[in-house]
Formats: C-alpha cells, structure tokens, sequence
C-alpha cells in the first residue's frame, strides 16, 4: 500500500514534468508553439449530401461538421456494399472505416473506394473514418512494436496527417470531415514516451486542422484518452477535436466517463467504444464487430 502511494506521487510528479516539456515550442519547421492550431477551414459550399438523421454545425468543432447521435460499429475490413445494405436491418447506422495508416491490421481494402463512400452514404450509413499510422514508442500490443514512431515525432506526425488527408481525399472524403488516428494503448505516464507520443498527435492534429478536417483521436480511455485529458487540461495546445475512448464491458454512455471532466470534448464531440470483437448477424450476414455510442462529427462525402 505504501509503496503504491509512493509510486503514484512519483508518477503524478513525473507527468507534470513531463506536461512542462510539452509546452515547449516543438520543431521550428512546425511554426510557432503556444498558438492553438488553425480554425477549420469551411466547406459550406461543397455540395456534399447531409445523411438522413444528420446535423450540421452543432459540435462545436466546426461550423460546416455534420454531427450524428447513435449507435455506430465499426470492423477491420470494409464490408462491401451488399453487406451494408443487408446490415440496414441492424441498430446501426454509423460504421467506421479504417482507410489508412502503416500500422493499419487489415491492409487489404478490396472493397473501400470512392465509389463504396457514395454508395453506402446513399443507403443511408454515416462514416467515421479511422488511419492507424505510427503508435508510441511505448504501444502496449506487441503487434504494434514493429510500427513505433520514430526519432523526430513531430515531423513524423506531420507527414503521416498529409498522407491521411491525401488519401480520404481519394476516396470523396471531404473537408469539414473528421479524421480519427487510432492510437493503440501505450504507457503514457513514461515521460520520454510519453512526450514523443504526445508531439508526434499534436503535429498530425495540426496538419490535419491545416488543411480542413477536424483532427480525432481513439484510444483506449485509460491510456491515450486520459492522456490527451490530461494534457487538456494542463493548457497544451493543438489536442484533438474529437475523441473516441475505448471502455468495454461497461454500460454505454457518453456522460459517465470517469477519466473526462464533463465538460471535455463537448457538445457533439464523443464517441464511446462500449464492446469489442463480437459477432452479430444481421440481414443474413455475419460480421465481427466493435460496437460503439456515439454523438459526433461524421464524413462528409461527396
């Protein structure tokens, strides 16, 4: 007992340390420290078809964000477009999609295209779109260890948030749409790795918001996601506009997260990870799920 309150307080004492390094103006390449990252560009004009159920501009993460309130699922390789018309018949109506990223577990994508976008999104189907690039120098998951981030985090972080707007952009993913880095659980109370991972969101984050689309983050709640609160909290600019937090085997909700103060990521900028790796059937077809509550910006796709 007493050795685990000693090590709280050295872990506690070690985060501010650490959240004062953050602070700190990150490369020079990457312009200057302490100024929040750009507004959203618009897209007011983009033509793009709001989803059946959809809302525009209330999230608070932009003026042109279509926001929608309901469950969501989403599984490792898109299904194809039967699938989620077959899938109509489920309680879902928002589906996430994983379209890129080098540490991206089903590579091949036979059926994502810009075609399948406009298809689905004409079933009805909101997206929410997934990259899973480069994780922490500390990733958890042993299946991740081989796409760590590397020496210069910043820059990596960066370069990997304009081969993600590159390639939503591909597939009609417009901007004033939310892109999620998926961020795999990883020790962010140690300071060196939790530094670089930090660095390494912030410098995505802000090309991302450079460049028009509303920067998102997933990550398990007790890791990435208290991270990223915590630092929110410490003023660190250049955070995420959207959050996604993993829990599972707990009631969904979007309110009763313990790590998050109540007024973190709000209004419209939630999305709960409540189960995973489960099978549901639905309109004939099987597939392996996670399953998700959500209230917030989806894909604008045109």
């Amino acid at each position: 007992m007493h050795w685990l309150r000693c090590h709280k307080m050295i872990v506690g004492f070690g985060f501010v340390l650490l959240l004062l390094g953050l602070t700190a103006a990150p490369p020079a390449a990457a312009g200057p420290s302490g100024v929040a990252g750009p507004s959203v560009a618009g897209s007011g004009s983009s033509g793009a078809a709001v989803p059946e159920g959809a809302r525009v501009g209330e999230s608070g993460a932009g003026p042109n964000a279509v926001t929608f309130k309901g469950r969501a699922f989403d599984t490792c390789r898109a299904p194809s477009a039967d699938t989620m018309r077959r899938w109509r018949a489920s309680p879902y109506r928002a589906v996430g999609v994983y379209f890129g990223g080098r540490g991206r577990a089903c590579r091949s994508q036979p059926h994502l295209s810009h075609g399948w976008m406009r298809t689905v999104q004409g079933q009805g189907w909101r997206v929410l779109p997934l990259y899973v690039g480069s994780q922490s120098t500390c990733v958890l998951s042993r299946h991740k260890k081989n796409v760590r981030i590397g020496r210069h985090p910043w820059n990596q972080g960066t370069a990997e948030a304009r081969d993600a707007v590159q390639r939503a952009t591909a597939l009609g993913i417009r901007p004033g749409s939310p892109l999620f880095l998926d961020m795999e659980a990883y020790a962010y109370w140690n300071e060196k790795c939790g530094r670089s991972t930090l660095l390494f969101v912030r410098g995505w984050d802000r090309e991302v918001s450079r460049q028009g689309y509303l920067p998102g983050f997933y990550s398990s709640a007790e890791s990435g996601v208290r991270h990223m609160e915590r630092s929110r909290r410490a003023g660190v600019p250049d955070l995420p506009k959207v959050v996604w937090f993993a829990r599972w085997g707990v009631k969904n909700g979007l309110h009763s997260e313990p790590v998050l103060r109540k007024n973190a990521w709000m209004p419209a900028r939630r999305i709960h990870q409540y189960a995973g790796n489960v099978r549901e059937r639905h309109g004939g077809r099987t597939l392996l799920i996670d399953r998700n509550l959500m209230h917030a910006p989806v894909a604008r796709i045109g």
